[in-house]
């Protein structure tokens, strides 16, 4: 079996998208993608500096649009039997363009719905000075007890000895004067502290846009963020999208659900390398071959990967 993984919000690199233009249909797909977003995506995701992307409102409709673009680049409509991966799972913003590789959502639909999403998360990040800081290592209860000490919440369990503090800078700062034991604390370039209750407002525009969506059942394992279940349809896991922009991403969770599949190998689309890292930690007892799709030049390699992993 094999998954893929679209990543989220601080994977983005400046320019990262600059050698996918050359893929036949990708300049042209993000031309449409950027009139549905009402964003010039070729331009943020070739030329635009760091302190321009890292805006969650550019942010979140850039890293969906490449995803996208690579999984139709890695999946073409035309090629020979037409088949798609085996299951699919997203990390945060992620999960959007999961839902278009599942069927849950068509691309416009997705698109759509990340940019009301980073528009209102980004309104939501200002109302109080947030960020997050993940912290590496340490002892999984240990570091939970530290969060919580400090009034912080475990916006991200990643697995793998990563686990991701968000609040108020106050509080942020105090638990980096306090870290855990072990544990080796690094702050993220993102506006706020996502997937906590400052994100509140956020859930409440996008509970307004949902009902209106229109939405399929998946047509492959589609896993969720919430608790790393296997979701069959499409109206629920709309609605724990919407959830979950205030609730913590369960990627852990995600990576135990991999396990008990028997995922054998994880293509990670652009901009790779976060996730496909994870699992090499988590999942290397469990034989899983990983790949991070960072450029065109891997599209080779994962076709490669896909046809050995092809029953």
């Amino acid at each position: 079996m094999i998954l893929l993984a679209s990543p989220g919000q601080g994977a983005q690199t400046p320019g990262f998208l600059q050698p996918w233009l050359e893929v036949p249909g990708v300049a042209d797909r993000l031309a449409w993608w950027s009139a549905v977003t009402g964003l010039d995506l070729v331009r943020y995701g070739t030329t635009a500096d760091a302190e321009e992307i890292r805006d969650t409102a550019v942010a979140q409709p850039l890293l969906v649009a490449a995803a996208l673009a690579a999984y139709e680049a890695l999946y073409p409509a035309d090629r020979a039997g037409g088949s798609g991966p085996d299951a699919v799972a997203g990390h945060s913003v992620g999960e959007l363009a999961a839902a278009a590789i599942a069927g849950v959502l068509s691309p416009e639909a997705a698109l759509v719905l990340v940019r009301e999403r980073g528009k209102a998360m980004a309104a939501a990040a200002v109302v109080t000075e947030t960020g997050m800081t993940a912290v590496l290592g340490g002892e999984a209860d240990e570091v939970l007890a530290a969060i919580d000490k400090h009034g912080l919440t475990p916006a991200n369990v990643n697995g793998a000895g990563q686990i991701v503090a968000a609040g108020t800078m106050e509080r942020l700062a105090a638990f980096a004067d306090e870290p855990p034991a072990k544990a080796r604390l690094r702050a993220l370039s993102v506006a706020g502290a996502f997937h906590t209750e400052h994100m509140a407002p956020a859930v409440d525009t996008l509970r307004a846009l949902a009902p209106g969506a229109p939405v399929g059942d998946p047509a492959i394992p589609l896993l969720s963020n919430r608790d790393g279940a296997v979701v069959g349809s499409g109206r629920d896991y709309l609605g724990r999208l919407v959830e979950q922009v205030s609730a913590p991403v369960r990627w852990d969770s995600c990576m135990a659900t991999m396990r008990e599949l028997g995922v054998r190998a994880i293509i990670e689309l652009p901009p790779a390398g976060t996730l496909v890292g994870l699992a090499k930690r988590e999942l290397k007892d469990a034989g899983v071959q990983t790949l991070a799709l960072k450029t065109p030049e891997d599209l080779e390699k994962a076709r490669e990967l896909i046809e050995a992993h092809t029953s």
